[in-house]
């Protein structure tokens, strides 16, 4: 067994590689791997899984970033406050954030999460990445947990423009149609499962002048629209803007 609790692995093969740079990126070396591990396990894989840690992440989450938002923007009122961390604390730009850490790596998950594509599953990567926030605040202090929230979202708050009214990735999809007088895109569920409480959606999107397809997955149909929405956006991003089909 190695200092990060990996004697046996499952097929996901989780290495002490991609965790160390996973530890690296966060900028907080674990003095407690197993909390590393446990943030990154899903209820799928076993019993030390992380969702007690997500619940102390998600707390650590929106207390860093309504922070960030109320010394960044001092003139803003709360309402304005609230909508902004609304934007930046939803599972979409989690995963978002997950993906850039390349978190699908380095998480444990069970062979059936791993057959139906769990490793990129928007809820899946949120919620480990909120238990990671919570792992480095048990390892170390609610202060190192700040600073790695801060990093992480550095970026995207010195980014916000509040002369211009936050779009989701459908109204800016459609309006980068209607500039280019293209027909809107077709939204259809491709799939659905899981309990009633938990359910998964899978939404495809779909630009046919442009040939455009793409798919996103979520919690909710929203999201997973929202997903399929801003993969076609990419797409539609290394197109010619001339391009019309």
């Amino acid at each position: 067994m190695d200092r990060w609790g990996s004697a046996q692995q499952k097929p996901n093969t989780v290495t002490t590689l991609s965790l160390e740079r996973l530890s690296r990126q966060l900028g907080h070396g674990f003095t407690q791997p197993a909390l590393l591990r446990q943030a990154l396990t899903h209820r799928s894989y076993g019993a030390t899984h992380n969702e007690r840690l997500e619940f102390v992440g998600d707390s650590i989450l929106n207390y860093t970033v309504a922070r960030m938002l109320f010394e960044h923007f001092p003139q803003a009122a709360e309402g304005e406050l609230s909508r902004l961390r609304a934007n930046l604390v939803n599972q979409v730009t989690l995963a978002e954030i997950a993906r850039s850490l390349d978190l699908r790596t380095s998480l444990f998950l069970g062979e059936g999460e791993l057959r139906n594509g769990g490793c990129d599953r928007a809820s899946i990567l949120a919620d480990a990445l909120e238990a990671l926030f919570a792992a480095v605040c048990l390892d170390a202090d609610f202060a190192t947990a700040e600073a790695v929230v801060r990093r992480l979202y550095q970026s995207r708050i010195a980014a916000i423009n509040l002369q211009q009214p936050a779009k989701d990735a459908k109204t800016r999809l459609q309006e980068a149609l209607q500039g280019r007088r293209l027909p809107l895109p077709k939204y259809l569920i491709a799939a659905q499962s899981g309990e009633a409480h938990e359910q998964t959606f899978q939404v495809s999107c779909d630009i046919a002048s442009l040939n455009i397809r793409t798919t996103g997955q979520g919690s909710s149909r929203r999201v997973a629209e929202q997903q399929a929405a801003e993969a076609a956006l990419s797409q539609m991003a290394a197109l010619p803007l001339n391009r019309k089909k």
